[in-house]
């Protein structure tokens, strides 16, 4: 195999695609990426075996072919070559040459047949929503996503299409996220699919423009063409929690509050919470909210904001962490709280941006 491009026709499908490549590996082939020569492109893989992505350039290919090269030292080698230098990658028996002006380095390979793929994902239904969309569910739901939760199906998140509307909900057991938007275009059926914690991250990451995306959901995967790059991820097998059970119906206390006063409150209370508990305590009374926090070495915050709440005395806990990243993800001037009573969660909301829900479960103080 034998090709030659600019510098920058090889680095940005490069760094497009490294995020995949662990720099620790079970596999020696996965710290490697696949380079597949053809008819004046390439196509560049990368893999950790549950998150695939695969990006293409064009480039003048001497000599057809196919190699895997150790990733990170390939994309360290084009990033450091002047702007504007040309690249040619020679691979000659277990040996490839890559050279630009006087610089010559020689990479170690291992054999294209090593390296897995996925080619037929086993189609059964397609979405088309916007980028911009797409990469909106996922920012306003995805920090409420489980980290190596033994309930693996927490540890991703769940895309749910009803044939108008692609839903995104996110829980760790202790709070939730939901948010909803209409798609491009109409599909049958209603679809539920977990998509792993790394797969969310990567397609978030790769959602840049405003075109259209298409979603393929197959048995095992589910795929999306991002301009030039072809993403692919494993769904996780397991049953999602009934989520429309965790999300408070008709919430009898309703707490109205602007959000950047209760969130720079919030912060400030946190200060002195305990470092790994993180617990708040929100006392309530008609138009005052009070936030208590306090610590191991006895030290104690209190702050005091306005509100509109018309109803009886109450006391309720929080991780004040989880609050502090709902309203991060709601939009608006004015933020509704809902609550029942203190044993029960509460329902962050905004009429500003009614198409997301925010669940965050109480805790014992």
């Amino acid at each position: 195999m034998k090709v030659s491009a600019e510098r920058q026709a090889i680095l940005g499908p490069l760094q497009s695609i490294i995020g995949v490549v662990e720099r620790r590996q079970t596999m020696p082939v996965l710290a490697n990426i696949l380079v597949v020569a053809r008819s004046e492109q390439i196509s560049l893989t990368a893999t950790d075996l549950e998150v695939e992505l695969v990006a293409t350039a064009s480039v003048d290919v001497q000599q057809a072919g196919e190699v895997t090269l150790p990733g990170r030292k390939l994309l360290d080698i084009v990033r450091a070559l002047p702007d504007g230098a040309k690249v040619t990658i020679n691979v000659e028996g277990e040996k490839a040459t890559v050279r630009s002006g006087k610089s010559r380095f020689t990479l170690a390979t291992l054999p294209a047949s090593e390296f897995p793929t996925v080619e037929d994902i086993k189609a059964q239904q397609s979405l088309t929503i916007s980028q911009s969309s797409l990469k909106r569910l996922l920012e306003k739901t995805h920090f409420s996503m489980a980290q190596q939760d033994v309930r693996y199906y927490l540890n991703g998140m769940l895309l749910e299409s009803d044939g108008k509307t692609l839903k995104t909900v996110a829980t760790d057991g202790h709070r939730l996220a939901f948010c909803e938007a209409a798609m491009d275009s109409t599909a049958s059926g209603v679809q539920q699919v977990i998509v792993p914690r790394k797969g969310v991250l990567e397609l978030q990451r790769l959602l840049t423009g405003e075109d259209a995306v298409e979603l393929v959901i197959g048995t095992n995967h589910v795929r999306a063409q991002i301009g030039t790059i072809r993403f692919t991820s494993k769904l996780i097998d397991g049953r999602f929690p009934e989520y429309g059970r965790v999300i408070p119906a008709s919430p009898t206390r309703k707490v109205g509050a602007d959000r950047e006063i209760l969130r720079a409150a919030l912060q400030r209370a946190a200060i002195l919470s305990n470092e790994k508990y993180r617990g708040i305590r929100l006392s309530l009374k008609p138009g005052v909210l009070t936030l208590q926090s306090h610590n191991p070495e006895q030290e104690e915050a209190e702050e005091e904001l306005d509100v509109t709440y018309v109803g009886e005395e109450m006391e309720i806990g929080f991780n004040v962490n989880y609050l502090l990243d709902a309203l991060a993800a709601l939009d608006g001037v004015t933020i509704e709280v809902g609550l029942t009573d203190s044993n029960n969660s509460c329902l962050l909301t905004s009429s500003a941006m009614p198409e997301a829900k925010y669940v965050v479960m109480p805790m014992r103080l």
